[in-house]
């Protein structure tokens, strides 16, 4: 835990040195739920699955950004979610933080689209070790990034970055083998 306080500390402090620009907004805190605390948000421009939660969020007091941490975080769509942040432990507490804008530090939502942007020009290879085109481009589609991708005919098509699609990944030889859906490239 210490590190990670230590961590918020020097955030914080770089925040206080360079101003509310590094953060933006996430979500809107719509009202309280329940008589513990309990808040339900709405996510703006981010799914529920991209939030960090590892990471503080951000109230406006008083002009002032003011770390919380989720204790508890529960998706309820796309776009909302049913939260406790740490210091809010009544519905006293939950009354008073409800219909403030949530933000967060762009600091750690940008280096994600960092390693896209990272592997513009690798080699894409099908599971059988095939050529299947170049990455030329991305689409970041909230909950499901996508790469446009150059294939060796010349067309370009757009596939899907997911997960159960990607089988390994050589940063040193700049390759992604993906198994993809067949009729997909």
């Amino acid at each position: 835990m210490l590190p990670r306080l230590q961590k918020l500390l020097q955030r914080l402090k770089t925040m206080s040195e360079s101003g509310p620009s590094n953060l933006f907004q996430i979500a809107r805190i719509l009202k309280s739920n329940g008589t513990e605390g309990d808040l339900i948000l709405t996510f703006r421009d981010i799914d529920t699955d991209d939030v960090d939660r590892q990471e503080p969020v951000f109230v406006y007091f008083d002009g002032l950004p003011v770390p919380f941490f989720f204790t508890s975080f529960e998706p309820k769509g796309r776009n909302r979610a049913v939260v406790h942040l740490c210091g809010v432990n009544s519905l006293a507490d939950a009354e008073e933080i409800a219909g403030r804008d949530v933000y967060a530090d762009a600091d750690s939502y940008e280096s994600e689209d960092e390693d896209f942007v990272d592997m513009t020009g690798w080699t894409v290879l099908s599971a059988d070790g095939k050529v299947a085109g170049i990455i030329s481009d991305f689409e970041d589609i909230p909950g499901n990034p996508c790469a446009y991708l150059r294939t060796p005919d010349g067309r370009e098509v757009m596939i899907p970055l997911h997960d159960d699609f990607v089988v390994s990944v050589g940063p040193d030889s700049r390759t992604v083998t993906m198994d993809l859906p067949e009729g997909l490239v």
